[in-house]
């Protein structure tokens, strides 16, 4: 028999539906949080073509985003930012829709296991499960934390850990820094520098590193450098989406 408090939650959620019907973060219709006309519109980046060391479309062969020369072994984005995926990130963590958090790691596995099938540039697939030792995530600062009241890397990295098998390594810290979203590309290298600390034993460890947007590269990059610094092997990237 179904307790009494099951009982309550089942018709509490079912009043909240009722009242506050869920709709789709893309199109703003009822019925799911991304319907299906959604999710074949989104814009998967083909990782066949991407550049392997910062995740941008169409950089193979020469980027012109990151010149070749990054902390991350490799950096794999399921999306280019934009249209739904741009919505995704803007509803989960800023208006706290955190049902979407297994939906964003799913699509973050999915690009995963395309670009296991390519290569980063030390010649190794840019993803293996078998060869990481556990995912951490960017964290959120402690304003950014404040103001939403959770840490929507958190949320995604639990589920996608799952996803992969792969243990779940809380071990970064934030220090103080501006919203990188008001920054330049130069302005959020200096604002992010010194700022991220490692909590925990990382030596020798080759960690999946996840964050929901890469833009610059300034907060990856940050969170490897700290990474290395304290001794792990190598730090691969993945994020739902890329800015280029």
């Amino acid at each position: 028999m179904r307790s009494f408090g099951q009982m309550a939650g089942r018709l509490g959620n079912d009043m909240l539906e009722l009242l506050y019907p869920t709709r789709c973060v893309g199109c703003d219709l009822p019925g799911e949080l991304l319907c299906a006309e959604c999710r074949d519109s989104l814009e998967w980046i083909d990782q066949r073509w991407a550049c392997p060391v910062c995740g941008a479309p169409f950089g193979w062969l020469t980027c012109t985003e990151c010149g070749g020369a990054w902390e991350t072994r490799a950096t794999v984005c399921a999306l280019s930012f934009c249209g739904t995926a741009a919505r995704m990130v803007a509803i989960y963590k800023d208006h706290g829709e955190k049902r979407l958090a297994p939906i964003i790691a799913a699509a973050m596995a999915c690009a995963l296991d395309e670009a296991s099938a390519w290569a980063a540039p030390d010649g190794e697939p840019r993803f293996s499960a078998e060869g990481a030792d556990a995912l951490c995530f960017v964290p959120a600062t402690k304003i950014a934390y404040a103001r939403r009241g959770f840490d929507h890397m958190e949320g995604v990295s639990r589920v996608l850990a799952r996803e992969l098998g792969l243990p779940l390594a809380d071990i970064l810290v934030r220090g103080k820094a501006r919203d990188q979203r008001e920054l330049g590309r130069e302005e959020r290298t200096r604002n992010l520098a010194g700022t991220v600390e490692v909590i925990d034993d990382v030596c020798g460890l080759d960690l999946l590193l996840v964050d929901d947007v890469v833009t610059t590269g300034s907060s990856v990059r940050e969170c490897a450098r700290s990474l290395l610094g304290r001794g792990a092997r190598s730090v691969t990237a993945c994020a739902l989406a890329r800015v280029w």
